[in-house]
């Protein structure tokens, strides 16, 4: 079976679960739309937990969307970071949308800039660092958690000395 096939017969068998769930009276999924201006800042990010003067959006989440994973939207202003830190129960990702500064990684600080996708599967270690004079602005998403909570979000040890 080509790698096409088994797409295709994987989502046939997706929707079929979901039609007999449907079938038994659960409510069909209902699309979910917000707008950027329309979401609050997240409140109650501390310094200690690694959110360093970041402005964070939670656009999509468990409490929003009823989601299993997050989209999130940061600003990080010159000299902000989100620490070294790692999700044990999700993968996460970012795009660098605007501006550049500094990822953290297994194997040191790396230059990051406007239009790099990074990847971090769960257990690993990574950050970013504003360490330029403009605004950072990334869009993010935890997949396979729809919460802070639910990520299992831990902060690198050395990360607040």
């Amino acid at each position: 079976m080509t790698s096409g096939e088994q797409i295709g017969a994987a989502l046939a068998k997706a929707l079929k679960s979901a039609a007999a769930e449907w079938k038994k009276g659960e409510q069909a999924p209902v699309m979910y739309r917000t707008n950027l201006l329309d979401v609050p800042k997240v409140d109650g990010l501390k310094r200690d937990d690694g959110w360093v003067d970041m402005q964070v959006q939670f656009l999509i989440d468990k409490k929003s969307a009823g989601a299993n994973h997050v989209v999130g939207w940061t600003v990080l202003k010159p000299g902000a970071r989100h620490v070294n830190h790692r999700q044990h129960n999700c993968d996460e990702f970012f795009i660098v949308l605007k501006g550049k500064g500094m990822i953290y990684t297994d194997h040191g600080d790396k230059p990051s800039s406007e239009g790099d996708v990074v990847y971090s599967p769960r257990g690993c270690w990574h950050g970013f660092n504003n360490t330029s004079t403009e605004d950072v602005v990334l869009v993010w998403g935890w997949m396979g958690a729809g919460s802070i909570e639910d990520s299992g979000y831990e902060v690198h040890p050395e990360s607040n000395k």
